[in-house]
C-alpha cells in the first residue's frame, strides 16, 4: 500500500504541487475507513476535516423533511469537503459513505495554518478547491433539474 505523501501526487486536485508542498500537507493527514451507511459529516457540524476518497463511494447530499436528496458523488481519487476551507468553517452538506470507503482525512487546522504560513501553498489550495465547488455545483444543478424541472 502507498503512503500517503506517495499517493497525492497521482491525484489531479494536487497536480503542480511541488514534493514539498506535498509533505507539508501529508503531515496533516491519516487514512481513515467508513462503512457503507455512515457518514463522514453532517451539514452544520463543524468542517474540521477534508477528504480524499482513495476507494468508495460517499454521497453529497442535502437535508429534506423526507431524507437526503442526492446532488452529487464522489468516489475514488475524488475530493470531499471545502467549508473547511471558508469561515465559519461549517458543513454546508451531508456527506454518506454508499459502499464502505476508504479516505485520507486531512486535519482542517493544520491545513489552514499551513496555508497561512506558506500563502502560495494556500493558494494553489484554493484554486483546487473552487475547481471541486464549481464542478459540485454544476452536478447540484443538473441533479436539481433533473428533479424539478420536468413539470415547468
Amino acid at each position: 500500500m502507498q503512503s500517503i505523501e506517495q499517493y497525492l501526487p497521482e491525484l489531479p486536485f494536487f497536480a503542480g504541487l511541488d514534493e514539498q508542498a506535498l509533505a507539508l500537507l501529508s503531515g496533516c493527514a491519516v487514512n481513515t475507513h467508513v462503512r457503507a451507511g455512515e457518514y463522514l459529516f453532517h451539514e452544520g457540524e463543524p468542517a474540521d476535516t477534508f477528504y480524499v476518497i482513495r476507494h468508495g463511494r460517499v454521497a453529497i447530499e442535502v437535508r429534506q423533511p423526507t431524507g437526503g436528496v442526492v446532488i452529487d458523488a464522489a468516489h475514488d481519487g475524488d475530493v470531499v469537503g471545502w467549508s473547511w476551507l471558508i469561515a465559519p468553517y461549517r458543513w454546508t452538506f451531508d456527506a454518506r459513505a454508499t459502499d464502505s470507503t476508504s479516505a485520507i482525512a486531512f486535519d482542517a487546522k493544520c491545513l489552514r495554518g499551513k496555508c497561512e504560513a506558506d500563502p502560495r501553498l494556500g493558494y494553489d489550495l484554493l484554486q483546487a478547491v473552487v475547481q471541486v465547488m464549481a464542478s459540485r455545483l454544476h452536478s447540484a444543478r443538473v441533479r436539481l433539474l433533473d428533479l424539478y424541472g420536468q413539470g415547468s
